[in-house]
């Protein structure tokens, strides 16, 4: 059974691959790796060593730091407090939702954002 800290790095990697429109197969390749290795990560099964973490941050282009973030948050209560699914990380159409919203233009953005929350307000 995967340790949770290796299964939250691992969905930080999924999330962070993502959000730039990176496949397996390109950050595999930037780090050095197959990228069979970058799905073993990314689901826990393996861990992820300091020095190979430090290389996936810098092929994301985020810090160390980022893969530990919400660690002490991710549990399944602290998430269905804030109305949130338990694994948003790991739900495709939160992250494809993620990555469409930044690529819209920022006032554009800022327009959808308003309504979004005005229509949360009204569910």
């Amino acid at each position: 059974m995967s340790h949770p800290v290796d299964v939250h790095v691992g969905k930080r990697i999924r999330h962070r691959r993502w959000l730039v429109g990176m496949t397996q197969q390109q950050l595999a390749e930037r780090v050095g790796i197959k990228f069979q290795q970058i799905q073993k990560y990314e689901t826990g099964a393996n861990r992820v060593s300091a020095s190979r973490l430090w290389d996936i941050a810098d092929a994301l282009s985020v810090e160390v730091s980022f893969f530990f973030e919400g660690l002490d948050n991710d549990s399944a209560t602290s998430s269905a407090s804030e109305g949130l699914p338990s694994d948003l990380l790991g739900d495709k159409e939160a992250l494809d939702l993620v990555r469409s919203y930044y690529a819209i233009p920022e006032n554009q953005r800022r327009r959808l954002f308003d309504l979004a929350r005005v229509l949360s307000d009204v569910a």
